[in-house]
């Protein structure tokens, strides 16, 4: 006992309120810059993991042609575990994506990438830079509380966009009655996890989600003979 000093603990994936998120993206558009683009780029950026669950590494590593917006798809090559997959996007994606591609080739007509999200000066998004801009926003929504000496503070990360689509996803599932269990392996493939246990995860770590699974059993059951 005691070997070991230390044991990795996942986090509790975070849901953000609906109020939370447009608040964000507002913020975020908002960002000023030079020429424009910053706060659009971000907006856009951070709008997308929100809505499809990708990985931000995922999301920057887009390039224009893996975004198809006449088909409503995106190719994900470059995922964490070396595969790719499609990933289908709804009208009103396609639609943010069409507005941000348009003012990104208007502001930057020869970019110095052939990536979809790029930096005023045609560069591709960084990882780094993402994550900064994504706590920087998420203080001034008030979402971060700077304790001293941190900038930016402590809070919602970036990554949590990730672990909002999926248990919002799960709760809308149960909500509409469907049958989860079949289901979960399409999620766990849109999300691009190797294994199914790795969104099994979700259905244990957040409390809404044991209720509904709690409710749903409850529900099966058969009533108690007197």
């Amino acid at each position: 006992m005691g070997v070991l000093p230390y044991r990795y603990r996942r986090r509790p994936p975070q849901r953000f309120t609906d109020s939370e998120l447009r608040k964000v993206l507002a913020l975020t558009a908002a960002l000023r810059s030079p020429r424009g683009l910053r706060g659009l780029t971000y907006a856009t950026l951070f709008g997308l993991l929100a809505v499809t669950g990708l990985r931000i590494s995922e999301a920057t590593a887009l390039e224009t042609t893996d975004v198809a917006l006449d088909a409503a798809l995106l190719t994900i090559r470059r995922t964490k575990f070396g595969k790719s997959r499609l990933v289908p996007v709804h009208p009103s994606t396609v639609t943010a994506l069409a507005r941000y591609a348009e003012t990104r080739d208007r502001v930057c007509p020869r970019p110095a990438s052939p990536a979809f999200f790029v930096s005023e000066r045609g560069r591709r998004l960084t990882d780094d830079s993402a994550r900064h801009t994504f706590a920087l926003v998420g203080c001034r929504a008030g979402l971060r509380t700077p304790p001293p000496g941190r900038r930016h503070g402590r809070g919602p990360r970036l990554h949590d966009l990730r672990h909002h689509f999926a248990v919002s996803t799960l709760l809308d599932w149960y909500q509409a009655g469907r049958d989860v269990e079949r289901d979960l392996p399409k999620l766990a493939t849109y999300l691009g996890h190797v294994h199914v246990r790795e969104t099994y995860w979700y259905l244990e770590a957040v409390p809404e989600l044991l209720a509904a699974v709690a409710t749903r059993l409850t529900s099966a059951l058969p009533e108690r003979l007197p």
